[in-house]
Formats: structure tokens, C-alpha cells, sequence
């Protein structure tokens, strides 16, 4: 007759428990990236309307700092463009459409 053997369970947990970030590093982290998003939609929005009845569909790479833009057909172009500019620097890309959404669910 065999007998069985019980395995410990393995223990689960965070794989780097040392990174854990504390709740307020968290909501600092997602209010500067809200901020970001709303000082490039601000350019963006800003600049549409002159845009879009040429380069509808086309993608627009907003640098906020700077208030710069770069227009391409291609999104990793445009996206190019702007860290060419700046290398350094974050940027947002949106598409040139009503909502300046670049995709599709």
C-alpha cells in the first residue's frame, strides 16, 4: 500500500515585497499623470479644429512643456518626431478625429 504524502502549500505573495508603494505615493503618481493628460489635451484640443479637415486620421504627438506638436500618418513616426525634438521629455499621442482617440475596442 502507498502512502500519501502532503505537500506544504506554497506560499503566496508579492514577488518584490520591498517595491510596494505606500497609498499616497499612488495617488501621488496618478495625479501627476492626470495632470499630464489634461496639459496635452489642452494643446490638443487647442489645435484640432485647424487640423483636422487636413490630416483627419492622421496622428499628432503633443509635447506639453514645450507646446509642441508633430504630425505624421504613422503613430510610431510621429512619436518619433517628438523624442527626435526632445529626446528627454514625455509625450501624448492622440488621433486627429472628434474624440482624438488613436484605437478601437
Amino acid at each position: 500500500m502507498t502512502e500519501s504524502i502532503s505537500k506544504p502549500s506554497k506560499r503566496r505573495g508579492r514577488i518584490f515585497p520591498e517595491r510596494t508603494l505606500s497609498p499616497e505615493e499612488l495617488a501621488r503618481s496618478k495625479a501627476e499623470r492626470e495632470a499630464f493628460r489634461r496639459r496635452c489635451r489642452a494643446i490638443f484640443e487647442r489645435v484640432r479644429p485647424e487640423l483636422i479637415d487636413k490630416y483627419y486620421g492622421w496622428y499628432i504627438a503633443v509635447e506639453p512643456d514645450s507646446g509642441d506638436y508633430f504630425i505624421d500618418r504613422d503613430l510610431e513616426v510621429a512619436s518619433q518626431k517628438a523624442r527626435d525634438k526632445h529626446p528627454n521629455a514625455t509625450h501624448c499621442v492622440f488621433c486627429l478625429n472628434e474624440s482624438g482617440t488613436t484605437g478601437s475596442i
